[in-house]
């Protein structure tokens, strides 16, 4: 064990607020001639925790590299200083957060921080969803915002997510200029944090984002959907029943195991509706509920995921893609006008759509920071379940706003004896059917990741499930819509892989898309048979390719 990294663990010690944080790490200096123990030390002082477009995200714990208070008054210093320099010191920063371990503290320190810095800062009143937040920028007139949360991120985590005055969340150069400021902050105690001088707000903005809700249903129309709902272990149950009274839709059922606030999380492996058995509690009220539709949010309800029953009365989740679209096509049906944007990961059904209607449409780099800063927005989706149907009310996927249109559509529907599925298939026989899957691996070690990447981009593949690779493309150079990002796409006779490193986890992510036509009804069985046995070999082959 060096000297060298004992005494930064000390020094880092002797500036640690918190006396959970502070305990842990004393223990690990004491034990530090354990070889595991100087292991885990080595670890947590190896660099700093980076602040990038998705802000900071890791797992909570003391030192540089992990989630803390330390770690967040630095930040939140950093956030201030470069507002200061961009002419904004005394701006207003409104502050939310979730309900996951420290987000309270963290939110608490940011406020300090900014006030002692002479800006102004409010703090939502209770841990609330991110898109509250992102309506209260806009709303209160705030030169930027924060929230901290880790979305759908494992019980461990913590996150700090920055959105700028337009209430969209920081895209470079900002995150690279903040970042600057953050690595100058040379000792906590250079930053002042007063114990007072912030207002935590009442339910006036709360109520404000419920009243703006109304804007995505459209006066009238059937609100007579069944819905059981989770907010797995979130924070989304209160804020939606309050959307679905407001509206007059039937009270949602609940699932109860999951209905409450729990940073623990402790009825799935991750608190993603996404991941295997997120939404096996769900199904099973769903099972005794027999309603409608089933929605869900992630824990903060930034997020939406809708499931239905199928041909054979069993539940599955719809794909993100899949929800996309029937928005997309509830949004046409009601005339709207204006651009449809998704990122390059998503559909490009949702090209289609637009097309047909005579809209704009845009792709993006992934993520809502992109999406958001389309000109003219009127509906944009990402398929990791982000919906934003609302951009003049929330720049930003919105998991509350999501499920209102989700369900005004079922609602639709169901007064014209249809279903869900029936305007899946009618988009495919309008369209073509488009199937999409996603090969996703989970690492310890990251470079596993960056070797996937270094083998793709040496020896691309040149065909996939027998699909010729007809283009493929290094997004790390950028495209004539596209600013640089570290990704690879493939254009094959039929289909379409990216493969990019997550922004947000230690994943690789691989998503596919196959196309067939679809002439009559008849072939639609088939169609989504061979689109199966495309995409499952497509992920074969591409496994191998990339070595993982």
């Amino acid at each position: 064990m060096t000297q060298d990294l004992i005494a930064r663990a000390q020094a880092w010690l002797a500036e640690d607020p918190d006396a959970e944080t502070r305990e842990e790490l004393a223990k690990l200096i004491e034990s530090s001639a354990d070889a595991e123990h100087a292991a885990e030390l080595a670890a947590r002082f190896s660099g700093t925790l980076q602040f990038g477009t998705a802000g900071l995200r890791g797992e909570l714990g003391a030192g540089p590299m992990r989630m803390n208070r330390s770690v967040v008054i630095r930040a939140a210093a950093g956030l201030a200083a470069y507002l200061k320099a961009k002419g904004q010191g005394d701006g207003l920063v409104v502050i939310g957060y979730d309900a996951r371990y420290k987000s309270a503290d963290f939110a608490r320190d940011t406020a300090a921080v900014m006030v002692g810095a002479g800006l102004r800062a409010t703090v939502l009143p209770r841990p609330l969803p991110t898109p509250v937040l992102a309506y209260a920028i806009r709303h209160l007139g705030a030169v930027a915002g924060v929230e901290v949360t880790a979305s759908h991120n494992p019980p461990r985590d913590n996150g700090y997510k920055v959105y700028l005055g337009d209430g969209s969340q920081i895209v470079p150069p900002a995150d690279a200029e903040i970042a600057a400021e953050i690595a100058a902050v040379a000792s906590l105690h250079d930053v002042p944090r007063p114990e007072s001088g912030w207002e935590v707000l009442g339910d006036e903005v709360l109520d404000a984002y419920l009243a703006r809700t109304d804007a995505v249903l459209t006066p009238g129309s059937p609100r007579t959907a069944n819905v059981v709902y989770t907010a797995m272990h979130g924070v989304g149950k209160d804020v939606l029943l309050a959307a679905f009274a407001r509206a007059g839709f039937p009270e949602p059922v609940l699932v109860a195991e999951q209905a409450e606030p729990d940073p623990a999380f402790p009825t799935v492996a991750f608190p993603n509706p996404e991941e295997p058995g997120a939404m096996d509690l769900a199904f099973a009220t769903a099972r005794r509920a027999d309603p409608d539709i089933v929605l869900a949010n992630d824990p903060d309800a930034d997020r939406c995921a809708a499931a239905v029953k199928d041909r054979d009365g069993q539940w599955r989740m719809l794909r993100g893609d899949e929800v996309g679209a029937l928005l997309a096509a509830h949004l046409v049906t009601k005339g709207v006008t204006g651009v449809f944007a998704e990122s390059i990961v998503s559909s490009s059904l949702l090209g289609r759509i637009a097309e047909a209607a005579g809209l704009g449409y845009e792709e993006t780099l992934t993520g809502f920071k992109w999406i958001a800063r389309v000109d003219g927005l009127r509906y944009g989706y990402e398929e990791a379940l982000g919906y934003c149907v609302d951009p003049e009310g929330v720049r930003d996927k919105d998991g509350i706003t999501a499920a209102l249109a989700f369900a005004e559509l079922a609602s639709v529907l169901k007064e014209q004896g249809r279903t869900v599925l029936d305007l899946l298939d009618e988009l495919a026989l309008a369209h073509g059917l488009h199937a999409t899957d996603q090969l996703s691996v989970r690492v310890e070690d990251l470079t596993v990741i960056s070797d996937a990447m270094a083998r793709l981009r040496e020896q691309p593949p040149t065909a996939l499930a027998g699909l010729a690779v007809t283009r493929a493309e290094d997004l790390t150079e950028g495209t004539e819509q596209l600013p640089p990002t570290d990704g690879l796409r493939y254009y094959l006779e039929g289909a379409r892989v990216i493969v990019r490193p997550s922004g947000t986890e230690p994943k690789l992510k691989c998503y596919l898309e196959v196309v067939v036509p679809v002439a009559s009804a008849d072939e639609l069985a088939a169609a989504r048979a061979r689109a199966a046995e495309l995409l499952a070999g497509i992920k074969k082959d591409l496994a191998a390719a990339a070595g993982i």
